[in-house]
């Protein structure tokens, strides 16, 4: 460990507790403003719709039934379903969704039995998970580096972090899988520095959490077990740290042991894995991988960009990589090895992961940024290492780096926080702009069905938030029975009519019905119906 780590290890500066205590709170604040501004998304939707105890399948059944209907009338399969248990949730799960292990619905359920199940209310639970956050991030920094000042400041960019702001204002479970990385590393260094049946039980009982939050936890865990397994082979083997690996293991077991109901769910749902997943399989180009890792960790730090094609997006961007680079550099040179291997293994197994895959076999696993959740806290402590290595000498530069990278981090959650979409809305990006297109006519007509990809049920339900009273839904069956609808004679009826994500075959029953379809926005698949007559 370096000498000006040593000499801040025990007291940080009275002006820089004072600076990081206004900064928490900034970043508190962010994660609570305009809660509900914001799109609540299709995977949002999912998550309210599997903590009410509804099934896709059966709210399928029941709205696409070829009659005309208020928007807002899809929002009751967001609130609890009548007569329903916690193993309603747990089955709807089971059966449609069983790469998500449990933990996070039942929580979302006894929070929507308790606060109701606004957008708001149901925002507030993952933003109550992040700020569970951020004293295991004060404590893990403290226990790899010695150093109040790097535990303050891995605590004001986990607080100000615009990715971690973003999906703590996310209705799913990215914010507590965060938490239990955190918890589970901290406790780990814990555990091994002090080892006893208690610290290991913690350890055991976080990593257990973390496998019923999510399967992802996973690659936190085969991390982990790399620095155990690598500080051994290196270490001197006294007889604590065999005692350590025995330790360990038993945590380990004990964790998969917890885990086995859902692993055995995860197994014999094998194929229902594989099919809503297998969107994580479409092989994509280098670059849009090199572009989305880039996207993705600096994402940490600054979460501004001119577009996604746009070079000075990339520029920008590539400032924060440099830093993020230099302060592992940082980390490798002058701390222990026990410091720099766990964090080394804590970035780059989970990363690697997910990337071999991709580069062998095809896919974009490792282009999916909330799945590298394993990776970012070990990326923001290396990054507060620096910077606490480095505000005490070189006062001029080093600080006005900070503040620059803070200033960053602010602006980036304030733009996103009065914006009524973000890239972390993936296919309901432009749901928000539907939501005007819509609302801007009188008494309009929205007419869609199940649509190709099975994708329509949680958008229609995520644009009933947003569509005003007076919109009207008209979904049809699966196979569009167009027979018992006139097209014609609703165009007579004078108001606007929509179409949204049509199937193919919705596309062939209007056109076979004389139906003409006039594009509106074509991002979000939108269609005015008009005569061709």
């Amino acid at each position: 460990m370096n000498n000006s780590v040593k000499r801040h290890s025990e007291l940080a500066p009275s002006w820089l507790r004072l600076f990081v205590v206004v900064l928490v709170v900034l970043g508190v604040f962010l994660r609570f403003i305009n809660l509900d501004y914001k799109i609540y998304w299709h995977d949002e939707v999912y998550t309210s719709m599997r903590a009410a105890g509804f099934t896709r399948q059966e709210i399928d059944r029941e709205i696409f039934q070829n009659r005309i209907f208020p928007a807002q009338e899809l929002q009751k399969y967001q609130r609890l379903k009548p007569g329903s248990t916690k193993e309603d949730t747990i089955n709807s799960l089971k059966i449609e969704d069983p790469q998500h292990p449990p933990l996070y619905f039942v929580a979302a359920r006894f929070w929507m039995q308790m606060f109701g199940s606004s957008l708001t209310a149901s925002r507030i639970l993952p933003v109550l998970f992040s700020l569970l956050g951020l004293p295991l991030m004060y404590a893990l920094g403290l226990e790899l580096f010695a150093s109040q000042t790097a535990a303050l400041l891995a605590v004001v960019l986990l607080a100000l972090s615009p990715f971690d702001i973003l999906f703590a204002q996310t209705a799913r479970q990215y914010s507590l899988l965060t938490t239990a990385v955190i918890g589970s590393s901290f406790l780990l260094l814990k555990a091994l520095r002090l080892p006893s049946w208690q610290n290991w039980g913690m350890y055991t009982f976080a990593n257990t959490l973390g496998l019923y939050t999510h399967p992802f936890f996973g690659l936190t865990v085969i991390a982990q077990a790399t620095y155990v397994l690598i500080e051994q082979v290196l270490g001197n083997r006294r007889k604590f740290q065999v005692k350590n690996i025995q330790y360990f293991t038993l945590a380990i077991a004990a964790s998969l042991l917890l885990y086995t109901p859902w692993l055995v769910v995860l197994t014999t749902n094998y194929q229902r894995v594989s099919d809503t997943t297998n969107w994580t399989n479409v092989t994509v180009e280098f670059l849009y991988l090199i572009k989305l890792w880039i996207l993705s960790f600096t994402a940490l730090f600054l979460d501004l960009d001119f577009g996604f094609d746009s070079i000075w997006t990339y520029l920008l961007r590539l400032l924060v990589v440099l830093l993020i680079f230099l302060s592992i550099y940082a980390v490798c040179r002058e701390t222990n090895r026990r410091t720099w291997l766990f964090i080394i293994t804590t970035i780059f197994v989970p990363f690697l992961m997910l990337v071999l895959p991709d580069l062998l076999l095809g896919g974009k696993r490792s282009a999916v940024s909330r799945y590298l959740i394993s990776c970012y806290p070990g990326v923001q402590l290396v990054v507060a290492y620096l910077l606490a290595t480095k505000i005490f000498h070189r006062k001029n530069l080093w600080r006005s780096i900070t503040v620059l990278l803070l200033a960053g981090s602010i602006a980036s959650s304030t733009v996103s926080a009065f914006s009524d979409t973000w890239w972390s809305k993936d296919l309901s990006y432009f749901n928000a702009e539907i939501v005007r297109q819509v609302n801007a006519n009188s008494s309009p007509l929205v007419i869609s069905d199940i649509g190709d990809d099975f994708t329509n049920t949680g958008d229609l339900i995520s644009l009933s938030y947003g569509l005003n009273k007076n919109v009207r839904l008209m979904l049809l069956s699966q196979s569009p029975q167009l027979k018992s609808v006139n097209i014609q004679s609703l165009l007579l009826e004078k108001y606007p009519i929509f179409v949204f994500r049509p199937s193919q075959k919705l596309v062939k029953a209007i056109q076979q019905q004389q139906g003409e379809l006039v594009p509106i926005f074509p991002p979000g698949r939108l269609w005015k119906l008009k005569s061709q007559n």
